[in-house]
Parts: structure tokens; C-alpha cells; sequence
């Protein structure tokens, strides 16, 4: 069947994509082998969300005396918390099934390989076979966990992402290896429900891509919950011969086993690009990578790749703007090159960690010389009454022009709050309109504020 644009896989750059094009009068197909919505709905971003939820109330239920509120025997229920989960992701697959209906876009399920830079075969579960035909193809079929050596995943004792979240006995004990976004949020997970979690990260801090100080505050707050953290480690090998798990953990002084029922392996993730006609077509990959330009154009003309299978972030949002921008493109318009330096990264464990821009070691390693403010949260009046005073807001500028070059969070709801420092910094907006832009009192996000008030001398709540 003939198309203008087929899109190969169907998450958060996928379907957004196929909308677009569709929106701008193509006809479009999309192919995806498993479910509408990709991983990020179905077993990523709005499912853990779910289950961080059921956390957060775990964590008042616990408190409630904190808030004037007597609460008696609170304890978790594992299996609803887990089939609240998978119910948020029916409902939003759901969702995106209608929205393809709605802007009429047909959905072929199979496994999909180009053939030519005009065709895609297409094999569904039960092997029979198809050749779909469009003007352009994109390629968004994402990425999987990443697998080592050291940690052959197994699915019962060795795990990962997906398995954690649908686990049908919650574990007393558990490793996490690994401390970006999806470690640390199991960690905090399975920490607030009543596991014993050690936090393993090889690196010299947790949450690697952050700013120093928001990976010390982080490191700090989980140990204060009970998290056990060790950095500069390394897991050598693992026994899963007995009841649990035994892993060889190789650290700064020395050999050290660490015992749980389970480990979840979330040291990365790797791109979905094998199988799917790459290197027949000649289009070029780079370290795992599809290689695009700032269109997202493949070097094979009339094919584009977007998402977790080509360089930059691994988040979602990035996805659905290069998504958009594929659309966009292959319908004639020039769309704005997304700049990678302001793309935000959000951490939902408690607190939340959020950031976009520079770090601080960025920045001056840029040649900037730098203003720098801190507002913590324990001066705010919203956090305070929200009973939420850990953490703060680090913002950073250029202290010749007062150009926003960073900012970097740590505290109650911050997710909610970067959205501003992402406009200001896209309309070039300097300290000085920040300070002069009157921010909501109380609330979380005059901290922005707050923190620029404290870089320019000017704080008048610290």
C-alpha cells in the first residue's frame, strides 16, 4: 500500500510525528511490533509515574502526624499498586489508539525493515508479510536496556526496567545499579514501599549528569531515607545460585558482596537499530546512533530517524519535538533546530531533581565567568508549609551580559517549575527581566527568582 509518510515505531517521537504529517495533509501509516505508545507509555515515563505516586502516599501516610493527621496501620499493598500502574498505561494506550483514529492514521502491528529508501516490510507476530510503500520513512524505534557482562539479565533474579515494574511479590532486598533517572527512581521506589535497596553507581556520584552540588544533595537525601549508596563501585560478577542474588561489588577499599533478593540492572540503554535495513541502505550510524542533521535527515534522502536511536538525550519530550521537526520538514517547512543545551531532564524520585543549560563545571569550562545564586527551600513559605524544605534552586548566568546559562533543582515539585527557565533562556532572557518578572508568592517557582535576587546581591527572604 502507498503512503507519504510511514513512521517506524510508535512512542513518544513516533506518534506525534505520524499526527503531525497527518495534520499537514500527508497520508500516513505507522508500524509498531508491540503496543501503541512505545515504552515510554507502556513500560517508561507514565507508568513509573504511577507507581512514584503510590509512593508519594506511602511517604504521607507515614508523616501524616507531620500534617496534624492521625493515620493508623498504613502499610502498602504491592500487587494494587502495581495493577494501578499497568491501568494508567491501558488508559493512555488507549488513548494514543484514538488519536490515530482520530487523525486518521493507519496502524500496521508487526515487525518493520526497510528494503528501500521507498519501502518497508512489515511481519506481523504470526510471520506473514507485507510491503508498505511511502515518499518518506522515519525511523523512531527507540532503545532497550542496556545489558553487561557482569549483569546477564534473567528476568527473575537479574532485571530490568520492565520487570520491575511488574513484579509479582515485592522483594525484601534489592540491588539497583546504576543512578541516572531510572535507577534512581526505582531506588526511591522500592525504598519508600518497604524494601531494603542498595544504590550501586560506578561513577563518583549519583545522578552523573547533574550539577555537583544537586548529586551531593541527592546522595544525601537518599541515605537519609535509608537507601544504603555506593559510589565509585563497581558490580564484578553475580551469583544468583541461591535464594537471592550475591554480587562481587569492586570499590575504592576493596572487594565487598552485597546480598538481596533481586537486582535491577538500569546501567543505560541501547538503541533499537538492528534488524530494520540500516546497512542495507547504507545509512550511516555513529556509536550506536542513527546519524541525522538538524532536520533529523539520515544521510539516504527521503528517510528520517528521530528519538532514542539517534544521539543527544534519551527523554521523551526531545523525541516528540524531533518528531514534529521530521514532519514538518518532509512537508516543506523549515522547522527551528532544536537546541540540545535547553532541553530540559527531569528526576521524579522524592525530592525531584530537575535542570536544563550549563552546569557549573560547563559553564566555566566554557571561558564564562559566572553569577551564581542558591535559594534553598528550606527559606520558602510554600515548601514550608508543604512540610517539603529539602533541597534548592542553583541558577546560573553570565556575568558580563546577565544571560541565563543554567539552572539546576532539587526539592519538592521542581519538575513543575523548569518549564520557566526553558522559555527564559529560549527568549534569551537575562537576570535582570528575571528579577523584575513578579513571581507568585508562595509558591515553588519564586525560588527561580529568589536564587537570581541571591546571584545579583539583591536577596531580600535569605
Amino acid at each position: 500500500m502507498a503512503y507519504d509518510v510511514i513512521v517506524l515505531g510508535s512512542g513518544p517521537g513516533g506518534y506525534p510525528a505520524a499526527i503531525r504529517a497527518s495534520q499537514l495533509g500527508k497520508k500516513v501509516a505507522i508500524v509498531e511490533r508491540e503496543s501503541l505508545g512505545g515504552i515510554c507509555l507502556n513500560w517508561g515515563c507514565i507508568p513509573t509515574k504511577a507507581l512514584l505516586k503510590s509512593a508519594q502516599v506511602m511517604e504521607y501516610a507515614n508523616h501524616s502526624a507531620d500534617y496534624g493527621v492521625e493515620v493508623s496501620d498504613a502499610k502498602p499493598n504491592f500487587e494494587n499498586m502495581i495493577k494501578r500502574s499497568r491501568s494508567v498505561a491501558d488508559k493512555m494506550n488507549k488513548g494514543v489508539t484514538f488519536l490515530m483514529k482520530k487523525n486518521k492514521i493507519d496502524v500496521v502491528m508487526g515487525a518493520g525493515k526497510l528494503i528501500s529508501p521507498t519501502k518497508l516490510e512489515v511481519t506481523s507476530a504470526e510471520g506473514k508479510k507485507q510491503t508498505l510503500e511511502a515518499k518518506n520513512i522515519i525511523i523512531a524505534t527507540g532503545a532497550r536496556a542496556r545489558e553487561l557482562p557482569s549483569l546477564k539479565l534473567d528476568g527473575k533474579k537479574i532485571i530490568e526496567y520492565r520487570k520491575a515494574m511488574s513484579l509479582e511479590k515485592q522483594p525484601k532486598s534489592m540491588i539497583v545499579v546504576g543512578s541516572g533517572a531510572i535507577g534512581t527512581e526505582f531506588a526511591y521506589f522500592y525504598n519508600s514501599v518497604g524494601t531494603k535497596v542498595t544504590l550501586i553507581e560506578f561513577l563518583p556520584k549519583t545522578v552523573p549528569v547533574e550539577d555537583e552540588e544537586i548529586s551531593k544533595e541527592h546522595e544525601k537525601s537518599f541515605k537519609k531515607q535509608g537507601i544504603t549508596v555506593m559510589t565509585n563501585s563497581e558490580v564484578t560478577s553475580v551469583d544468583t545460585s541461591g535464594n537471592g542474588v550475591k554480587a562481587k561489588v569492586k570499590t575504592q577499599e576493596g572487594e565487598v558482596t552485597v546480598e538481596a533478593d533481586i537486582l535491577l540492572s538500569a546501567v543505560g540503554i541501547v538503541a533499537n537499530i538492528e534488524n530494520i535495513g540500516l546497512e542495507e541502505l547504507g545509512i550511516k550510524v555513529e556509536k550506536g546512533r542513527i546519524v541525522v542533521d538538524q532536520y533529523q535527515q539520515t544521510n539516504v534522502p527521503g528517510v528520517y530517524a528521530i528519538g532514542d536511536c539517534t544521539p543527544h538525550q534519551a527523554l521523551a519530550h526531545k523525541a516528540t519535538k524531533e518528531g514534529i521537526n521530521a514532519a514538518e520538514h518532509l512537508s516543506g517547512k523549515k522547522p527551528e533546530a532544536i537546541d540540545y543545551n535547553n532541553v530540559p531532564g527531569c528526576t521524579y524520585c522524592s525530592p525531584e531533581i530537575a535542570s536544563v543549560g550549563y552546569t557549573e563545571k560547563a559553564a566555566k569550562e566554557a571561558g564564562y565567568e559566572l553569577k551564581i545564586g542558591k535559594f534553598p527551600f528550606i527559606a520558602s513559605g510554600k515548601a514550608t508549609a508543604a512540610g517539603a524544605t529539602e533541597g534548592f534552586v542553583k541558577i546560573i548566568y553570565d556575568a558580563k551580559y546577565g544571560e541565563l546559562l543554567g539552572c539546576h533543582m532539587i526539592g519538592y515539585n521542581v519538575t513543575e517549575v523548569i518549564a520557566e527557565v526553558v522559555v527564559a533562556r529560549k527568549l534569551e532572557t537575562t537576570a535582570h527581566e528575571i528579577l523584575n518578572a513578579i513571581h507568585p508568592h508562595p509558591t515553588i517557582s519564586e525560588a527561580v527568582k529568589e536564587a537570581t535576587a541571591v546571584a545579583y546581591g539583591e536577596a531580600t527572604d535569605i
